[in-house]
């Protein structure tokens, strides 16, 4: 009985082995096959004609140049008064003087600091 089954188990693994190196992948024969054929289109001399602009090298920069009366124009500069400065403080002065509570930064930080009066609760 150990002999059958020896046996028996001994042919399935031969018809196992030998059916699978028998077998061949017919998809990868042909891949393969059809990838040695391949034989790429010749590349013609002009294709990129169309393609490709030709190259143009930019001009070469202009090198800044100083105005003829520079010193002139940088004295006019200093002695000039900053007028723009104040500008933003007086819009800003005309906004809160419509709500008339806090102008300025010294009375709203001492509004800040004073005691917040405490909410008189009436008893039950």
């Amino acid at each position: 009985m150990l002999g059958r089954v020896a046996s028996a188990s001994l042919r399935q693994t031969r018809k196992i082995s030998t059916t699978a190196v028998a077998r061949k992948d017919l998809v990868q024969d042909l891949y393969i096959r059809e990838i040695k054929s391949y034989k790429p289109a010749p590349a013609v001399k002009d294709a990129h004609v169309g393609a490709v602009k030709d190259f143009a090298a930019p001009s070469a920069p202009k090198a800044p140049e100083l105005p003829s009366n520079f010193a002139a124009e940088l004295a006019a500069y200093d002695a000039a008064n900053p007028d723009l400065a104040d500008a933003p403080a007086a819009v800003a002065t005309h906004a809160h003087a419509d709500e008339g509570s806090v102008s300025g930064a010294p009375a709203f930080l001492a509004f800040l600091e004073a005691d917040a009066e405490k909410p008189h609760h009436a008893e039950h």
